[in-house]
């Protein structure tokens, strides 16, 4: 009976409390529920730019692979132009004069130009050497050469062109520096 009357009092205490406790658990609730829609909604945003910066830097990536796609077969075409400078070099005075050479000089010659449209329309330039200054970027020292007239760390002979792809180098030019 004892039993009975204490749990009949506990039944009406819970009563009375859970009257007024859906107020405070319903608050308590739409607070978590706040709470956590701040969180997705900092998330959601936080992705979105993680997302737009991943797309930022893939086009740029891409406009960078694009410029730069012709690396390699530059670089290829770098020895063609070599040769062909070499060959004309070695080209005697008097092999102009004569008309079965004429003609065949010519002929390497406009293929030369030809060639230094093509890298002009392309991007790729000389990279200019004697008389500047060294330039580890762009130049790479072979030798010193004592020089009366030219400042210390001054190209005075190049033995290669450098050359560059835009605003990248290709080859270094291989160069002699005068030395005190």
């Amino acid at each position: 009976m004892m039993n009975d009357k204490l749990h009949d009092e506990a039944k009406e205490i819970r009563a009375e409390t859970a009257a007024d406790a859906p107020e405070l658990q319903e608050h308590d609730r739409v607070a978590e529920l706040e709470k956590q829609l701040e969180e997705a909604n900092a998330k959601a945003l936080y992705a979105a730019a993680e997302v737009q910066n991943v797309r930022r830097r893939l086009e740029g990536e891409k406009v960078q692979a694009a410029a730069y796609a012709n690396t390699g077969f530059a670089r290829d075409m770098l020895s063609v132009k070599d040769n062909l400078d070499r060959a004309l070099s070695h080209v005697p005075d008097g092999a102009r004069e004569d008309e079965r050479f004429r003609n065949f000089l010519e002929g390497i010659e406009a293929t030369a130009r030809e060639l230094d449209a093509i890298f002009a329309r392309n991007g790729i330039t000389r990279v200019e050497a004697k008389g500047q200054a060294l330039d580890p970027n762009k130049h790479q020292a072979m030798i010193e050469v004592p020089h009366a007239e030219a400042e210390p760390g001054t190209i005075v002979e190049e033995m290669q062109a450098g050359y560059m792809l835009k605003d990248r180098l290709l080859r270094p030019a291989l160069v002699g520096v005068a030395k005190a």
